[in-house]
């Protein structure tokens, strides 16, 4: 029986179906039926390096934050300064708790000086919603569009290419973070630039029920295009080779963005925000643990939560760990604890089923980044 039969509180995207159709391996991921794969992990993984992956993500969710005082709510409400947006670009950010810990993090798209939408994480969009309504005034509309919305993202060197032979849209004058409205068969479409792969890649953003033509579009051409579906297992080991954090792996309610490496996203200086003094006691005072980055020296995997030693000393765990086909090797990231070694070259051992395995702390990210448009002074 199918995961899908079995459990039929899970939600579902506007695609699921197409997923069973093609034969994927369906999981449930934050409550929602979500493929895994099609074929293979590792084989999807290698196909969004070399060519173009489509991934369904529609179980992100999306926030509208609009009227007069929107700038100025998410202002004091967000960690990074919206002064850094305009309209069609987009801004990462964290949402935090009033000691300065992290409820998610989020990217902020500008449509307008009092328009914007936030794409949030799946598992944490009530509470995102909640964490925005306790301090917004009543100037300012929040509305939760996560329902009515669907997102498709294309990654890869060939995805430009693909979205215009494909989906007869020309992006290549879109810039890194940014987004723009297309029509596609009459109705509109965001499409933002931005690739959590570590790839060049896009968004479309639509109604729930434009989105299935949209995914069989690509899937009609997926054979003379090179194009494949991928699942959120490659998604996964991309975005780990990439570098990048995942709540409820790197980022949660005990961690703070500073101990995460996000401290580019926390702006001081902007002035007043939630969560800004229990961060700036923490930077005074020092971090209690820094996120790091590892690579095993044998065949060992390492897996979420299994703990790093340096010496006889316990000294964290790690937060996300798989094998990284282009690397070619096993990697990961860690926490450890204040006042170890952080330095890449570092040797430290991790814990696997009772059994320590030698690994090294590398720099992040594990592969060069490979975004498109993206301007000189952004890290």
């Amino acid at each position: 029986m199918s995961l899908l039969a079995e459990s039929s509180s899970l939600k579902k995207t506007p695609l699921t179906d197409r997923h069973v159709a093609l034969g994927a391996k369906i999981v449930d991921f934050s409550g929602w039926a979500m493929p895994v794969y099609y074929s293979s992990i590792i084989a999807e993984h290698q196909w969004v390096r070399r060519s173009c992956g489509i991934f369904d993500v529609s179980h992100l969710g999306e926030i509208r934050v609009s009227g007069e005082g929107a700038f100025a709510f998410l202002q004091a409400r967000l960690t990074n300064d919206m002064n850094k947006l305009r309209d069609g670009k987009i801004l990462y950010h964290l949402i935090c708790d009033e000691l300065g810990m992290t409820l998610d993090d989020i990217l902020v798209y500008q449509a307008k000086p009092d328009d914007f939408y936030l794409i949030v994480n799946a598992g944490n969009i009530e509470r995102d919603f909640q964490a925005l309504e306790k301090y917004v005034p009543d100037s300012v509309k929040l509305e939760n569009h996560s329902d009515q919305m669907a997102c498709i993202a294309a990654q890869g060197p060939r995805s430009e290419e693909v979205m215009k032979r494909v989906l007869g849209l020309d992006l290549s004058s879109l810039g890194y973070y940014h987004f723009r409205e297309e029509q596609w068969n009459g109705s509109p479409v965001w499409v933002s630039r931005s690739g959590y792969t570590g790839e060049d890649g896009f968004e479309i953003f639509s109604q729930n029920d434009l989105a299935p033509a949209i995914w069989d579009r690509l899937m009609d051409s997926a054979p003379s295009e090179g194009i494949l579906p991928a699942g959120l297992g490659a998604r996964n080991t991309l975005r780990l080779e990439a570098g990048n954090v995942l709540y409820g792996h790197e980022l949660d309610t005990q961690t703070t963005p500073l101990e995460a490496g996000l401290q580019w996203a926390v702006s001081f200086d902007k002035g007043s925000f939630v969560g800004r003094d229990g961060m700036l006691i923490q930077k005074d005072k020092g971090l209690r643990k820094k996120l790091i980055g590892f690579r095993m020296l044998d065949k060992s995997v390492a897996r979420e939560h299994y703990p790093v030693y340096q010496g006889e000393r316990k000294i964290g765990g790690v937060t996300s760990g798989s094998y990284g086909p282009t690397v070619g090797g096993s990697i990961g990231m860690a926490f450890v604890v204040k006042g170890s070694s952080e330095e890449p070259g570092t040797r430290m051992d991790i814990e696997i089923h009772g059994r320590r395995a030698p690994a090294e702390i590398v720099k992040l990210p594990f592969v060069p980044m490979k975004h498109k448009n993206r301007p000189k002074a952004e890290g």
